[in-house]
């Protein structure tokens, strides 16, 4: 799992050993990180001030200049590869129009979208794209905004524009995943509603309840009707989409999210643990018990002689208080 810090440091985890196994710095640009990827042993960065570079993955050639550097815009809000084509990626942010990129190819995108037309009102409608998702099995991208819109645009067409557009809520929507089918797509926004929104036909499907913070990270599983979220509520769910539709888990884990990823793996419990050695305990501590004890036993070889010592002290108390002879 590659990881971004907000240093600009990007850390590679290791979920088979459960700890970090080499980190590189990648300087460039301002911002945080609004897109990790890798493709044949070079690793992708996107900040969201724009610049977009292509580094060697090897801890050896930490400190080497990237190979590739493209800048595609301020105010970038999210890049995103394309799992069928991982030459690819895409763009988007706000004030700044989606494009497609070809890593392999120029430096001019591929795909640049275009502004919707005007409103009704003949004034400007602002861009402001979140997330970017590619459709399986086509060229399609499908984008969710912060003006509570969903849009689905196709490269291979000679319109630049929207072929598709939909809109939900009345809130800025934050995050966003496709389905197993990728027929329709599941869109968050920051006031935690979920809604299932219909490719096809552009209409709303299904709402799901039981968030309570904007959502920052959803994502299906590839082959289940199961969706993981997450958000600044701090609580992973996992919802069921197909009937009968409702939460399924919810774990508090304390930190506010930001994102979710589902693991590959099938049977985390069916795979043989390891031996675990006896716990060692430190010699400090067998230092500080010892000490203790000697103590103790100090403490119960003084009581005995204390308890003599009040003894005789209460017989000589006893003795003066005994009348002598008195005198009339």
């Amino acid at each position: 799992i590659l990881v971004g810090c907000a240093d600009g440091t990007v850390k590679n985890f290791s979920t088979e050993e459960g700890r970090f196994q080499g980190q590189r710095h990648c300087s460039g640009g301002e911002g945080i990180f609004r897109g990790l990827a890798q493709v044949d042993g070079t690793l992708i960065t996107c900040v969201d001030s724009g610049i977009l570079r292509v580094w060697h993955d090897n801890d050896k050639e930490a400190s080497s200049d990237p190979l590739l550097e493209l800048r595609v815009g301020p105010g970038v809000c999210r890049m995103r590869q394309d799992p069928a084509r991982p030459h690819m990626v895409a763009t988007g942010g706000k004030e700044n129009a989606l494009k497609v990129w070809d890593l392999q190819g120029s430096e001019e995108p591929v795909f640049r979208a275009k502004n919707v037309r005007n409103d009704w009102l003949d004034l400007r409608v602002p861009i402001w794209d979140q997330d970017i998702q590619f459709l399986p099995e086509s060229q399609k991208l499908v984008t969710c905004t912060g003006y509570h819109q969903v849009r689905v645009y196709d490269p291979a067409s000679p319109q630049r524009r929207p072929v598709l557009e939909a809109t939900y809520g009345e809130y800025p929507l934050t995050a966003m995943t496709l389905t197993p089918g990728g027929n329709s797509v599941i869109v968050g926004n920051t006031h935690g509603q979920l809604a299932e929104i219909d490719l096809r036909q552009g209409r709303l499907l299904v709402c799901l309840k039981g968030l309570a913070g904007s959502v920052r990270g959803l994502q299906c599983h590839p082959s289940k009707p199961l969706l993981a979220s997450c958000g600044l509520d701090r609580v992973l769910r996992v919802h069921r989409i197909r009937n009968p539709r409702g939460l399924d888990h919810k774990v508090y884990l304390k930190s506010q999210l930001n994102c979710l990823l589902l693991s590959g793996r099938d049977n985390w419990e069916d795979e043989p643990h390891e031996p675990q050695e006896p716990n060692k305990v430190p010699l400090e501590d067998t230092e500080t018990d010892e000490l203790w004890a000697s103590l103790e036993a100090a403490a119960k070889r003084k009581l005995p002689d204390l308890e003599q010592s009040q003894g005789a002290l209460q017989t000589r108390q006893r003795k003066k208080k005994r009348p002598g002879s008195t005198s009339s």
